[in-house]
């Protein structure tokens, strides 16, 4: 079960993280810039985020290849379980519950991944 947990996270930040650095897909890009700014935050900020997301992604697909590792499985489940305080920090205060959904399944989903 675990693994369906890893697997989730890795799909999800590897998806937002490419938003985030390439703005490929411009309508959610936008959108997100948006939350940034109004947080006070800019481009570089998100940029920095997607960094750290892709970076926890890349450490679960290793422990993936390498599961005698755990080191990479906290790592990287502790790499995103941050990101999504971090967000959940944010949404909470600028905005309401509902944008904090996605947050709080993810930092659920981390914290599921290392039990």
């Amino acid at each position: 079960m675990t693994l369906v947990f890893i697997y989730l996270l890795i799909a999800f930040f590897v998806f937002a993280s490419s938003i985030k650095l390439l703005g490929w897909q411009r309508f959610i890009f936008t959108t997100q810039l948006a939350f940034f700014h109004k947080y006070g935050l800019n481009r570089t900020s998100m940029f920095l985020v997607g960094l750290i997301e892709l970076t926890g992604a890349i450490l679960l697909i290793s422990y993936i290849v390498i599961p005698t590792k755990a080191w990479l499985l906290f790592a990287g489940a502790g790499l995103l379980g941050m990101t999504s305080v971090g967000a959940l920090y944010f949404h909470f205060r600028f905005d309401g519950w509902k944008d904090a959904i996605p947050a709080i399944v993810t930092l659920s989903l981390s914290v599921l991944a290392v039990m």
